[in-house]
């Protein structure tokens, strides 16, 4: 987020350890507040270790997080209570515990900051249920949304999507097979569901058309958050979805379909970090869902194109150019009732 010009703060928890260390040389680099991270001697900071076969992709992955719920209390998060205050908005992700969810969303609620819930599993995504009223965004894949589907309706009635990796389904046929799911969410609280899809894309879906609009208060334009949202603006105009805002808002179920880009594929991981991070930072920014999700898809092509989980920069005119040719082929054929 930081290298697309915003300045997030971040809740954590680091052990005084070489990989608490490597983690925190960026942040400080970036000149970015260490306050609400953690540090000590006790905490072993969280790592993975990936594993990828020879197209890219992840083949398997060991994790160890335990710190995240161990050591981010509720009173650890509490004292960051003004940060929340005066955020755009909150980021949680679902390795938390669930006193932590809860206390974060409920601060966020006291002072009316959106929150996003990132799902990070399929088997940590059913926390959402704890939370689910005080969440506007979301954004799982489609594993994570038929888990968090069948926890919210406390039944096991949604299964998996069968994917041949031979032939890909239609995405009118996708959508229609997610489509049950993503109503639950929405039914029960959750604002904006952004159903990521790999190479599919993005399926960004709310009731009713006022999510083309929808955009953060407390927003601050500099240095190249500023340029970014001058230029975006610029190519991706708002009004080229107006003919949406006709369709009656309380009873239908509205869905953007968001293309990936082609992308010259070194590795996959850091895609979906990516996104969230950059569609969160165009947010920031006060570009709207629908310019910031074009430009979330950008970072994460920019992502899969390069070594690192994050790269080292972002290209300006490269970000600017693919969130427009994403933005001019997103297509809204689903707005469809939710009775």
């Amino acid at each position: 987020m930081s290298k697309l010009g915003t300045k997030p703060y971040m809740i954590s928890a680091l052990g005084n350890d070489m990989a608490g260390k490597l983690l925190l040389e960026p942040w400080n680099s970036a000149s970015l507040s260490t306050e609400g991270i953690m540090k000590h001697q006790d905490i072993k900071t969280p790592v993975i270790c990936n594993i990828f076969d020879t197209e890219g992709e992840l083949a398997a992955a060991v994790a160890s997080v335990e710190a995240v719920e161990k050591f981010l209390t509720s009173s650890w998060i509490q004292q960051s209570k003004k940060n929340i205050f005066s955020a755009p908005v909150m980021m949680v992700d679902a390795n938390l515990s669930l006193p932590a969810l809860e206390a974060s969303c409920q601060l966020a609620a006291e002072s009316n900051t959106p929150v996003w819930f990132e799902p990070v599993s399929v088997a940590k995504s059913r926390r959402i249920v704890s939370v689910a009223k005080y969440v506007t965004f979301a954004s799982p894949n489609e594993d994570e949304l038929i888990a968090m589907a069948n926890a919210l309706s406390h039944e096991n009635m949604f299964r998996h999507i069968e994917r041949d990796s031979n032939s890909r389904c239609s995405v009118e046929s996708l959508f229609q097979f997610l489509k049950p799911a993503i109503l639950v969410l929405l039914e029960k609280g959750i604002k904006i569901v952004a159903v990521t899809l790999g190479a599919d894309g993005v399926f960004l879906c709310s009731r009713g058309p006022n999510v083309v609009r929808f955009s953060l208060d407390r927003t601050k334009k500099y240095g190249f958050s500023g340029q970014l949202y001058d230029k975006v603006v610029s190519s991706c105009p708002s009004s080229r979805f107006s003919g949406a805002l006709q369709i009656e808002i309380s009873s239908h179920l509205f869905s953007v379909h968001f293309p990936a880009l082609p992308a010259s594929v070194v590795r996959l991981t850091g895609a979906g970090d990516c996104l969230v991070g950059g569609t969160l930072a165009s947010l920031c920014s006060g570009l709207d869902i629908m310019q910031s999700i074009a430009v979330g898809i950008a970072a994460a092509k920019s992502a899969v194109e390069g070594e690192a989980n994050v790269p080292s920069e972002f290209s300006l005119a490269t970000i600017t150019d693919d969130a427009r040719s994403i933005y001019s082929a997103a297509k809204i054929p689903f707005h469809q009732s939710m009775l």
